[in-house]
């Protein structure tokens, strides 16, 4: 079964063994994560689950935290003509996990051009009503406000702009068609688009470890050949796979269909029925159910558990076996699951309402963002890896 994975579009049915060997990307294995178990102190459910599946040089970014030199993350958000979903939600927690287990700085990019030169929206201005919600609804989730920086592309490009010359000095047309797939409709604001996509990954002379989706990765992909020339790390990345929506495995969540996904803004009881008529591994009838089992491995409400929703690895592991041998109806589940959405959305809610101070610390006041608001990029001599 075909399908389509690059940084604007995810289609089709996803098959991640093959992705791994066509991106050259390594997957993440019991030693790796046992050694980040050992100096984190424990593991995020996304992981110990195995929803972050992939990586580049992840090993290497445990041997320099554990030789002193550190590292820092970097991750974002495109806003788009929709709200963040709580899909949305799984590269920033994983970025917030691995600030507070590693006491780390943190950068954020709010690229409000990007949809526009991929001729997703119409103008700039139809993203607009959407940037500052996404910055707040990031901002709501905990980050260290004096090692956080969030920037959006508009308003940071006079300290972008340099480095991103540099960057592009360095990728010729014929790779990033290559990797990219441009094509002769692509605006040539969207094949200048990856330089400054790379630039954050110069913030600091350290390795940046990246959580993202996997579909983010081909723009690292030319940060590794790049970096060095100009004297700075390869980059790192942690790299997830995708949430299903709510209408079936492997199927996308998406905030313009809002049937298939949960949105950050939604009101917490219609969430709450949305999850009552999600895909299920069920059977037919009660009946059926009790004796032959249900499927938690093609069932919706199940991977919502695995992600974000069940954090006790015991009580999920007790809930497949309930499912698969008949003591547990979708019903129930479904309604517990529903709950838990419920309340989740609004505990969300309430800490956007003070979110605009945090904003404005990791944007402009904070310690991090202070300081990044003096940065000029400066090459360096070419390094080796």
């Amino acid at each position: 079964m075909s399908y389509e994975v690059t940084p604007w579009e995810v289609s089709g049915k996803v098959d991640y063994d093959r992705l791994i060997k066509e991106f050259g990307v390594s997957r993440i294995t019991p030693e790796l994560l046992g050694k980040l178990r050992r100096l984190a102190g424990g593991l995020h459910p996304l992981l110990e689950r195995g929803f972050f599946f992939a990586h580049r040089d992840l090993d290497a970014v445990l041997r320099d935290y554990e030789e002193g030199r550190g590292f820092f993350l970097y991750t974002g958000r495109a806003p788009s003509k929709s709200p963040m979903h709580i899909g949305h939600l799984i590269p920033f927690l994983m970025t917030r996990w691995l600030q507070e287990r590693f006491g780390v700085n943190a950068y954020i990019m709010i690229p409000d051009e990007e949809k526009y030169l991929a001729k997703k929206v119409e103008s700039l201005d139809e993203v607009e009503p959407y940037v500052r919600q996404d910055i707040l609804n990031i901002a709501a989730l905990g980050f260290d406000e004096d090692k956080t920086f969030i920037f959006r592309d508009t308003e940071y490009i006079g300290h972008m702009y340099k480095a991103a010359v540099h960057v592009a000095r360095h990728i010729n047309f014929s790779t990033a068609k290559a990797v990219f797939g441009f094509h002769g409709e692509t605006s040539i604001g969207l094949i200048f688009y990856p330089a400054l996509q790379i630039v954050p990954t110069l913030f600091e002379h350290r390795r940046p470890l990246i959580p993202c989706a996997i579909d983010q990765d081909p723009y690292f992909r030319l940060q590794r050949d790049v970096a060095p020339k100009l004297g700075y790390y390869k980059t790192a990345e942690l790299l997830s796979k995708f949430v299903w929506g709510l209408l079936g495995p492997g199927t996308k969540m998406s905030a313009s269909e809002p049937e298939t996904a949960i949105l950050l803004n939604e009101d917490p009881d219609e969430a709450a029925k949305k999850i009552m008529n999600a895909f299920t591994g069920g059977r037919a009838t009660k009946e059926e159910q009790r004796r032959l089992g249900g499927n938690p491995d093609i069932c919706v409400v199940y991977h919502w558990y695995s992600l974000l929703f069940e954090e006790d690895e015991k009580a999920l592991q007790k809930r497949r076996d309930d499912c698969l041998h008949g003591r547990l109806l979708c019903g129930p589940c479904k309604r517990e699951l529903a709950q838990r959405v419920k309340r989740f959305l609004e505990q969300h809610q309430r800490r956007l309402k003070d979110a605009e101070k945090k904003a404005r610390r990791m944007m402009y006041d904070g310690k991090l963002a202070s300081k990044m608001w003096n940065w000029d990029f400066k090459p360096l001599q070419p390094r080796e890896e």
